[in-house]
């Protein structure tokens, strides 16, 4: 397959010619030409360090140029899925140096954080990290960072490692067969994608606000039993 007939794809996804989307679009396109499906991989684990980069883009055109003959679809999905558990790696690796102690004394000079709220979280994470890791890597965003707590809780490597494996495999597959199976209108799988993001982003937002409702709440209440300031 040749780098115009992919690009052409490409430009296909977004009808705005020169959007972000199409650049990288075409990066990745460029970046398989040049070293095949090593290059999908290392796109995707760039996703993974950076959430912003859609992996709903990257996965496509490893699929499509697998179906124009560029490689094969094993090598596709073999090399994005070493990608994502790559970069999945990294981010494991980010939140293993930062550690316990570190968030905890980083909360402890936060306004609205408490030390024990990384108590919480890690013994959240222990119990319920295993579905965590596995599910996480089927939503946008959180599909990379849920490795940082990963890391901080220490789960181990090699639980991380399956549950990662497994769980990037499904949502690669769906992107890269897209690809293949769909060709040049591959982009209509990407709608779906964008509602998914789009519920993520408002859930985590949603969140955030009632934390810190709550704790503005429970701030105003300690001020006005005590009669003074809390900080």
């Amino acid at each position: 397959m040749t780098t115009a007939a992919m690009t052409t794809a490409a430009s296909a996804a977004d009808p705005s010619e020169g959007s972000w989307l199409t650049a990288l679009a075409d990066w990745t396109v460029s970046l398989m030409d040049t070293i095949g499906p090593i290059g999908a991989g290392a796109a995707i684990a760039l996703e993974n360090l950076f959430p912003p980069l859609p992996s709903e883009v990257i996965l496509p055109m490893a699929g499509l140029a697998a179906s124009r003959g560029g490689f094969t679809l094993f090598e596709a999905l073999f090399w994005t899925t070493a990608g994502s558990v790559v970069g999945a790696f990294v981010l494991y690796g980010i939140g293993a140096w930062l550690g316990a102690r570190r968030l905890k004394y980083i909360a402890d000079k936060m306004p609205l954080l408490h030390p024990e709220d990384i108590d919480r979280t890690i013994a959240w994470f222990h119990k319920h990290g295993g579905k965590a890791v596995f599910f996480g890597r089927m939503l946008p965003i959180f599909r990379s960072l849920i490795s940082i707590p990963a890391g901080i809780a220490r789960m181990p490597l090699w639980r991380f490692g399956l549950l990662t494996l497994a769980g990037s495999l499904i949502w690669n597959s769906i992107f890269v067969l897209a690809g293949f199976f769909l060709g040049e209108s591959w982009h209509v799988v990407e709608a779906y994608a964008d509602v998914l993001q789009y519920i993520v982003i408002i859930a985590a937002v949603v969140g955030v606000a009632w934390f810190i409702y709550v704790r503005v709440r429970a701030l105003l209440a300690a001020r006005d039993a005590s009669g003074t300031d809390v900080v």
